[in-house]
């Protein structure tokens, strides 16, 4: 038996899909409603572009809201981690090899709105960083097999 995948997001992230789920279950499922209906009017669905491009629309909006309504079912909100302290949904800055570098450590859904890159907590630097305070260097294994150390610059929860 597969086991279930859990949704870790933030409160604002959880919100957010919320309301783009009733946005896309009211507002534009009828306007993608009624152009569909507009094209059916004109007659030879064969041909008629204008009806295609519409059903392919809808078709990518209710493949969202199945998207959202499995993610938000099975999401969990996840408490963010306290100022200077790395955990789900914190702002990470680090330094490695010389370089800084800024990320959210968590998933896709948790930074959607936002400009900031991720990086998942089942990485080999997310797990390495995570729980780490600010100051705090940590080693971990890169994917080549190289020993890697990144120094924890700064930390803070997303919202």
């Amino acid at each position: 038996m597969a086991e279930d995948k859990v949704y870790l997001l933030t409160q604002e992230a959880y919100n957010k899909m919320k309301e783009e789920l009733a946005h896309r279950e009211g507002e534009l499922r009828e306007e993608i409603a009624h152009k569909i209906a507009v094209a059916r009017a004109e007659g030879d669905l064969s041909e008629n572009g204008g009806y295609q491009a519409a059903r392919e629309a809808q078709s990518k909006n209710e493949g969202r809201i199945t998207e959202l309504t499995v993610k938000l079912r099975d999401s969990k909100i996840i408490e963010n981690a306290p100022e200077g302290t790395v955990g789900e949904g914190s702002v990470v800055t680090i330094e490695l090899n010389g370089n800084e570098m800024t990320y959210v450590l968590g998933s896709r859904d948790i930074v959607a709105g936002t400009d900031y890159d991720i990086m998942t907590p089942d990485s080999p630097i997310g797990k390495a960083i995570e729980g780490a305070k600010v100051g705090d260097v940590v080693s971990y294994t890169a994917p080549n097999g190289r020993e890697l150390s990144v120094t924890v610059k700064a930390a803070k929860p997303l919202a």
